[in-house]
């Protein structure tokens, strides 16, 4: 099944709210570029074991998932989609916080920092 059809449950990719997908639009019209895509990716590293890596890309490469929320493409490459599946990417911007916040239900831990996960 392609993560890209629109019928897909959420388990099948990476979930970007509108408040996100506004952001790095903001984000990728300040580059200039319409080449970007938004890559998310699990690496090891972090307290916990995983930690995220999110960052513009313009490679495509082989087996990357893509999906696009209000005109961002979101790319997930194919190692690191099975720990992202379901996971809801937001942005906060408030007194207290500001930035991209992942909520993933694959996380069965994570670290104190909230900046790696296992």
């Amino acid at each position: 099944m392609s993560v890209s059809d629109e019928t897909t449950t959420v388990s099948d990719g990476i979930i970007l709210t509108d408040d996100a997908a506004a952001k790095v639009k903001a984000l990728l019209d300040q580059e200039g570029r319409d080449d970007l895509a938004l890559r998310v990716a699990v690496q090891p590293g972090g307290c916990s074991g995983l930690r995220y890596q999110l960052f513009f890309d313009e490679r495509s490469l082989d087996g990357d998932v893509v999906k696009e929320f209000g005109g961002v493409k979101v790319v997930t490459d194919r190692m690191s989609a099975p720990y992202l599946g379901g996971a809801s990417i937001d942005f906060v911007d408030t007194i207290e916080k500001q930035g991209f916040t992942i909520d993933n239900p694959n996380a069965t831990g994570s670290c104190a920092c909230g900046d790696s996960f296992s």
